[in-house]
């Protein structure tokens, strides 16, 4: 009896350590994913500091293959993925005044580890952050009167 009880004790445990696994393993996937995406949008920023826009690319394998502008231009690396750690493409598109780069995310666990969007102005959907410009407060903090020391 006391043989059962330990077993039964030890298949709970077992349980709840594979849960928490799988958990940690879709987060450290979700991880990866935006690592690749926050690398591509550093490349087309830094070409837009050097250019003043951004480079029209029409696809996820025109901005990251190796005739890519940003590769040649040393801006991004010859080997990213195509795909994404859950086997989705990866998507992106650039024009001179705006660029949108994504991941679909796991497909079956919907808003838990949904799309990840990345724009020139803002990151929806990262891991444990959310980027976004405010128009409304960078008006406030333009239109504020400065303030005097004593």
């Amino acid at each position: 009896m006391e043989l059962m009880i330990a077993l039964t004790i030890i298949g709970i445990i077992a349980v709840v350590g594979l849960k928490f696994m799988g958990n940690q393993t879709d987060e450290a996937r979700r991880m990866q994913a935006f690592d690749i995406l926050t690398q591509v949008r550093n490349g087309l920023t830094e070409y837009y500091l050097k250019t003043g826009n951004y480079p029209e690319l029409g696809s996820w394998e025109a901005m990251v293959g190796a005739g890519s502008t940003l590769v040649n231009k040393n801006m991004l690396r010859v080997d990213l993925p195509a795909n994404d750690p859950w086997g989705n493409p990866y998507e992106g598109k650039s024009t001179k005044i705006t660029f949108e780069i994504k991941c679909a995310g796991r497909p079956d666990k919907g808003e838990e580890l949904g799309p990840i969007i990345i724009t020139q102005d803002r990151v929806i959907g990262a891991p444990g952050t959310i980027l976004q410009r405010d128009s409304a407060v960078e008006s406030v903090t333009a239109d504020a009167a400065p303030v005097e020391a004593p």
